[in-house]
């Protein structure tokens, strides 16, 4: 097995998976799920948010636009400005129930939810 190395600024998709986001009031909204990358240029597109349930049960996801985070060193992990009430009302889908992927209107609702431009117009 390779050993990849992690740098300042580059990380491997692997390390990102269960990293913690929190709101920036410092409470912890849950865990990246998985992270989706435009397979054309290459970018991170979403962060996939689990969030809620218990012991995986019940869990739902959360596309979150990646440049909706922002990495904090001092937390380890990621920031949204967020609210948990604001996460809640916000798009989600549960396992094994993927959104269309690539259907733009879908992916500019999302956007649009979390007032970021759509990553494809940046």
């Amino acid at each position: 097995m390779q050993q990849v190395h992690i740098s300042n600024s580059l990380i491997g998709a692997d390390k990102v998976d269960g990293t913690a986001i929190y709101n920036t009031a410092g409470e912890r909204l849950g865990d990246i799920h998985d992270v989706m990358i435009d397979k054309i240029t290459g970018r991170v597109a979403y962060a996939i948010m689990s969030f809620g349930g218990f012991l995986g049960i019940g869990e739902k996801y959360h596309p979150l636009p990646w440049n909706a985070l922002k990495y904090d060193t001092a937390q380890g992990g990621y920031v949204v400005g967020l609210t948990k009430e604001q996460l809640e009302g916000g798009p989600t889908y549960d396992e094994g129930d993927e959104p269309a992927w690539g259907d733009r209107d879908y992916e500019k609702r999302v956007h649009d939810y979390y007032g970021m431009p759509p990553y494809w117009m940046m």
